[in-house]
């Protein structure tokens, strides 16, 4: 993991990790509008989030009438450091997963793809939301706007660094009411990448109160909270 301030050198903080607070267990849901191939949809999405001292799971799932459903799943051990992955999985019409070693330092892939190099603070497609937040909660005033946390993250078939860019905070106007939230931006940095706009939320421990996530030809798909409970 990489922090760079708005006016200063980028460090890696995986040697010194800085401080986490994880967020409280909640099962939370979101309305979802999108677009695929200019054809637009509704949906339902649910993020459940479970950890005790030891270990936590995620799970991610949207369900749209004649797309189906897509889910996924982050599981792993809880760290001094935050969130460590010990398995993503990723599922549409059949599950494809990432299995990570630490200790041999690498990730692998059930499609067969080649392993991918991890270190220490590497995160999933989906423990990175979690553990953004969980850095922002434990010391907002160490992120000022404009800093740039960059993580190594896994997917289903591959990894990469991901740099996320504090934009500032917002009140957002969404199916469950007006909520303040901070925003984070991740620009593509190839063709194919998608633009990730997030915003963390105080009053959920700084889990996402909106997601929306745009690919270059135009699709997306807008998450916004609707409501939360006990997981």
């Amino acid at each position: 993991m990489e922090i760079r301030p708005p006016n200063g050198p980028a460090t890696d903080a995986s040697a010194n990790p800085p401080p986490v607070r994880l967020p409280p267990s909640l099962r939370l849901a979101f309305d979802v509008s999108g677009e695929v191939k200019k054809f637009t949809y509704r949906a339902d999405a649910t993020l459940v989030w479970r950890h005790d001292d030891a270990g936590y799971e995620a799970r991610q799932e949207i369900k749209a009438f004649l797309l189906g459903s897509r889910s996924q799943t982050s599981s792993g051990v809880v760290t001094p450091a935050g969130l460590q992955p010990r398995r993503f999985g990723d599922q549409a019409s059949r599950e494809q997963a990432a299995d990570f070693d630490f200790g041999a330092g690498r990730a692998t892939f059930s499609g067969g793809n080649a392993p991918a190099a991890i270190a220490a603070g590497a995160q999933d497609r989906l423990s990175v939301f979690i553990q953004l937040g969980a850095l922002l909660a434990a010391a907002p005033e160490r992120y000022p706007d404009g800093t740039r946390i960059t993580f190594t993250t896994v997917g289903a078939r591959n990894a990469d660094r991901w740099t996320f860019t504090i934009e500032g905070t917002e009140t957002l106007d969404l199916p469950i009411g007006p909520t303040p939230a901070l925003k984070l931006e991740r620009l593509p940095r190839r063709d194919a990448d998608e633009k990730a706009e997030l915003w963390l939320a105080p009053s959920l421990g700084f889990l996402p109160a909106r997601i929306r996530l745009t690919k270059g030809n135009g699709d997306y798909a807008d998450l916004q909270l609707s409501g939360r409970g006990s997981p």
